[in-house]
């Protein structure tokens, strides 16, 4: 039984008739305890450049490795060579190399409107099960392959988009490839420091700088559209929140607090920003509204409060404050109101840690369900989850400096800062949910304080 495979994800989509369901599912709980093997050969081409199909096949290869999910059946042990994206493979040839999954691909070179564009089309075969492999379009309708259009100079958008493709397809989870990071790019010695404000490509390819290193910024978080970020910049002095526009290149002050203002991030609709501002030194978080100007204080307590982050349906607020004697997790809702704790009682924000140690910095989950961390114990730093009535917490990191963690925008992989001992230069990692994929992020410079986009649109 054979499933076809081609949808169009940016210009168009083509779309084929359903057939039977594949059998081939990757448990993406693992990690990468047993990595299922896919074989990726080159991508056919149709009037391009060689090396362009090349560099798309090894963007593909890269992405779907990063996960600790699968692992590429190298080129040289293919016996197959004549492949084509109309037709099935032998599937006895890939059955002894001990490929799972076969993706066959091709690029062309076409002109809509009197533009050049890049049109990548992908097809996955179910080896053991001798049938190919269907999508579903953004209806939810079974297709039998996918087709992505871009220009040029966009061209590994489409390899991302096609790993997430094949990443949704064989996990059931949506990727996340086709996004970017913004972090702190940092240079200079350890006195002189210069942190600029940086944003690259999730692999991290296009390294583009936002701020020039006059003044030092810290914090920057993504919007939910990523056409905004948010951030922390000395400028002028005073440590105050800013916006950067990505679509104009510019930044601008929040708002013109007459105090300290830092640890900014948006709303879960955009609409807002979540910020500290401290008052004779004592912080509270407050919500500013970019649309009103409207300013509201959510906390209004003697201790630190800091670090706000909202929940994806907005209705809640994690925070971390010492109001308990050291620094901890809380969660409040975001009208303020009075809300039943976990722990018992009811109060207007209820603390949900309490092992030992200090938590900063939560993160609530795009899925909802967990709270990422920052957690300092025993000499050592962590990355961390919970669940957000307080159970279930997990270490997944330690090292001498593990800090900032951010989620994928499909919530299943955390990417934070680390300092491996003193005086070490400061790098970004990621680390999925199981704890075992842990790797680190290339930068051309150091690097800390990483926020993740959603995907790319």
């Amino acid at each position: 039984m054979m499933k076809r495979l081609f949808a169009a994800l940016a210009l168009g989509m083509a779309v084929f008739a359903p057939v039977a369901t594949a059998q081939l599912e990757v448990n993406i709980a693992r990690g990468n305890l047993k990595p299922t093997p896919i074989a990726i050969p080159d991508f056919e081409i149709i009037g391009v450049d060689p090396d362009i199909a090349r560099q798309i096949s090894d963007v593909i290869r890269a992405d779907l490795t990063s996960t600790g999910l699968f692992t590429i059946v190298p080129e040289a042990a293919h016996i197959q060579r004549d492949l084509d994206i109309e037709v099935a493979p032998r599937f006895a040839d890939w059955k002894i190399i001990k490929a799972d999954a076969l993706i066959i691909g091709s690029i062309e070179q076409i002109v809509r409107d009197g533009n050049p564009l890049l049109r990548g089309s992908v097809r996955m075969w179910d080896v053991y099960g001798e049938e190919l492999m269907r999508f579903e379009d953004s209806n939810g309708r079974q297709v039998s392959g996918r087709r992505f259009t871009t220009t040029p100079e966009d061209l590994r958008r489409i390899a991302h988009k096609i790993s997430d493709a094949i990443y949704t397809r064989l996990t059931g989870e949506t990727g996340y490839f086709d996004t970017r990071i913004v972090y702190i790019a940092e240079t200079g010695s350890k006195l002189a420091r210069i942190k600029r404000l940086a944003i690259m490509d999730a692999d991290g390819a296009n390294v583009q700088y936002l701020t020039s290193g006059k003044f030092t910024v810290l914090t920057p978080r993504f919007s939910p559209e990523a056409q905004q970020i948010t951030y922390m910049s000395y400028e002028g002095g005073l440590p105050r929140v800013y916006l950067y526009d990505l679509r104009r290149g510019r930044q601008e002050v929040l708002a013109n607090f007459r105090s300290m203002t830092f640890a900014p991030r948006f709303s879960r609709d955009g609409g807002s920003v979540l910020l500290t501002q401290a008052v004779d030194g004592n912080s509270d978080i407050h919500i500013r509204n970019l649309n009103t100007g409207e300013t509201r204080r959510l906390t209004d307590h003697p201790a630190i409060d800091t670090s706000p982050s909202m929940s994806p349906d907005g209705r809640e607020v994690v925070f971390n404050s010492d109001r308990g004697g050291s620094p901890q997790l809380y969660i409040m809702n975001a009208d303020g109101s009075t809300r039943t704790c976990p722990s018992g009682g009811r109060d207007v924000a209820c603390r949900i840690t309490f092992g030992a140690g200090r938590y900063s910095t939560p993160v609530w989950s795009p899925r909802g369900d967990l709270i990422a961390f920052t957690k300092q114990t025993g000499g050592r730093f962590h990355i961390g989850v919970i669940g957000i009535d307080g159970s279930g917490e997990r270490l997944l990191t330690e090292s001498y400096l593990d800090e900032g963690p951010d989620w994928s925008p499909n919530g299943r992989v955390i990417t934070f800062f680390r300092e491996r001992a003193p005086g070490a230069s400061p790098g970004l990692w990621s680390v999925d949910l199981t704890g075992r994929n842990l790797r680190r992020l290339p930068t051309p410079t150091d690097a800390s304080d990483p926020a993740w986009s959603p995907l790319l649109r």
